[in-house]
């Protein structure tokens, strides 16, 4: 009989849910692609459901449920913070702490009472850093690596630094709350004006169009920083481990003022903010990655952990650290603890042998669910939808090639659903990174979003270093790494612009793809892992001489990535996007003529600002 381990993350924040059969993944998914709510945090029900579809069991069948962290030991941490800021920590502890004596406290009853039924043998609770490790190595494709795991916190552990070899791993140093990385630069995201815990990627973005003129500042008052790339955080500056905000007084009163009020104007001062937390963080990611090559002696490195979602930073490391290749799981923050949690039980618990893949087990991450053109096919006529069907997949990749040549914004739907923040070529919007308006039409009529965005490229990955600043050894699949726009590649700029007027300037040949700072986080694309997008690079490329389009989630601002056809469909009527391509059928904008209607507003409102 097979084993069956289930790997579950909830609760916190990001909920997925994550299956194992004999220690192959079968299926992973976050919950909010069910239920439509961005950064679902309930108990993943819908996830655990379409996992238990795709494998064809029931809760029965299961013989391990990993849970993604210990819940005793963080609950322990918030009530001994809590105590240790009498009487300022009174507030959240009344707000917090009847929730944990509820529910999180008897976590094998609650997941007992969700499932329906205890695991044939028993509940496993690996620490949080163990299961963002266990998802960073186990599906690498090293024998054996260092591992670093970065986020805002566990249990106690912020960051943390371990070796795995074969089918084992350990961890052997760490940084503790209330000291981390991630809560540093989560609370320059509150401070200017985005959401903690979905916003930092828009800090990121933000951050080429400033100067790190508060670097200084940061560095003497803030984080007391070492060579290794330990660090302390002077606590009188913040306000997020007693109080309801992530800074505090004297936090203001360092950077001129009080937190920017969301979707207020954006002002240079927010923008050198930005670059300089960036600067620090960069800083502080390569000296812990050098320290970890140090100690371990590896020449790889695997990462995992929200803070390894800063792909600027992850290039650095790649580009100035001492290791020869790095791999970073698609699925870095919590969702990826249920892939994580699952795999440490099967490797690391159970003694499991593990054998690296060449390219790496996580199948491009393409763990979700996806549908039957047939299915789809009796979708579109229940709509009355006019629609192309492409019958080969080189009469398709000719047909959106020629459309998107002509450019059209894609709404590109095929195969299984990605597992991870990122759009990867199966629930993607795309088009041609050579026109000049591409950026500002697809911000602000597709997504409706700030102007300052960037938008990633996708790219073959046998044309990469032709466009971009990487070793032909290295690859991006996950679109988890910055690199530079090669110079030959670059159009030369006025370097008087500042702030957002630098938007306005043409920088390279992908202008569509090319941040101010002549960066792009690319995703290099290949057979093994999408031979359906690679197609459509080539017959691009075949067509105009480009190997290059722009890639972005299929979603507008707020909304989780689009699931199901009918996500899709309602996605295509609430914007202004020109065309839908679901699997093999195609749908231009101007021949629908029968579609339901859909109020665009109403649409917008139903997903939260984000």
């Amino acid at each position: 009989m097979p084993t069956h381990v289930l790997g579950i993350s909830a609760f916190y924040h990001d909920s997925a849910a994550c299956l194992l059969r004999d220690g192959e993944v079968v299926a992973a998914a976050q919950e909010e692609r069910f239920t439509r709510k961005k950064h679902d945090a309930a108990y993943p029900a819908k996830a655990v459901e379409f996992c238990f579809r795709t494998a064809g069991i029931d809760a029965r069948d299961l013989d391990f449920v990993a849970f993604y962290d210990k819940p005793l030991t963080k609950f322990h941490r918030l009530l001994e913070s809590y105590l240790a800021y009498v009487p300022f920590g009174v507030t959240m502890f009344s707000r917090v702490i009847p929730l944990w004596v509820g529910d999180k406290l008897h976590m094998r009853r609650l997941l007992t009472k969700n499932l329906g039924c205890k695991p044939k043998n028993r509940y496993v609770f690996p620490e949080h850093h163990e299961s963002h490790a266990a998802s960073a190595f186990y599906p690498s494709p090293f024998e054996d690596a260092a591992v670093l795991t970065m986020d805002g916190v566990g249990e106690w552990a912020t960051t943390s630094i371990g070796v795995g070899e074969g089918n084992k791993l350990r961890l052997t140093h760490e940084v503790r709350f209330p000291h981390s990385l991630g809560l540093l630069y989560s609370a320059f995201t509150y401070y200017c004006g985005f959401k903690v815990n979905s916003g930092e990627y828009k800090l990121m973005g933000l951050a080429p169009y400033g100067e790190p003129r508060f670097e200084k500042l940061i560095r003497e008052h803030l984080i007391d920083l070492k060579d290794d790339g330990s660090y302390r955080l002077d606590q009188s500056y913040f306000d997020y481990i007693a109080g309801t905000r992530m800074t505090g007084p004297k936090f203001h009163a360092l950077f001129g003022g009080e937190p920017r009020s969301p979707e207020s104007k954006l002002e240079q001062r927010h923008m050198d903010l930005a670059a300089s937390i960036q600067k620090v963080t960069e800083d502080v990611m390569l000296r812990t990655a050098r320290f970890a090559h140090k100690v371990t002696g590896k020449r790889h490195l695997c990462l995992a952990g929200g803070v390894a979602l800063n792909c600027v930073g992850n290039g650095v490391i790649l580009r100035e650290s001492p290791f020869e290749k790095i791999w970073i799981q698609p699925a870095a923050g919590d969702a990826g603890g249920a892939l994580g949690s699952a795999l440490f039980v099967w490797h690391n618990l159970l003694g499991k042998a593990r054998r690296a893949q060449p390219a790496d087990s996580q199948r491009g991450s393409l763990l979700g669910p996806r549908y039957d053109p047939t299915e789809i096919r009796t979708f579109l006529q229940s709509q009355n939808a006019v629609f192309e069907e492409l019958p080969t997949e080189d009469a398709l990749a000719d047909r959106v090639a020629e459309l998107i040549e002509q450019e059209n914004v894609i709404g590109w739907f095929q195969g299984p659903m990605e597992f991870g923040p990122r759009a990867l070529g199966s629930r993607s919007i795309i088009g041609d990174a050579r026109s000049p308006k591409m950026q500002s039409v697809m911000n602000l009529k597709i997504k409706f979003r700030e102007s300052f965005r960037p938008f990633a490229p996708i790219v073959l990955r046998e044309d990469a270093s032709e466009y971009f600043d990487i070793a032909p050894q290295h690859d991006s699949p996950y679109m988890l790494i910055v690199a530079p726009v090669r110079g030959d590649k670059r159009k030369p700029v006025d370097a008087s612009a500042t702030g957002l007027d630098k938007l306005k300037q043409l920088r390279s040949v992908v202008p569509a793809v090319t941040h101010v700072d002549f960066s792009a986080r690319l995703q290099t694309v290949d057979d093994g892992r999408n031979p359906r997008l690679a197609r459509l690079l080539r017959q691009f490329k075949q067509r105009t001489g480009c190997p290059v389009l722009i890639n972005t989630s299929f979603n507008v601002r707020g909304e989780p990535i689009v699931c199901t056809p009918q996500d899709a469909l309602r996605c295509f009527l609430g914007t202004e996007m020109d065309v839908l391509v679901l699997e093999n059928f195609v749908l231009r904008r101007a021949a629908q003529t029968n579609l339901p209607t859909i109020d665009r507003e109403k649409y917008l409102a139903d997903f939260a600002l984000d």
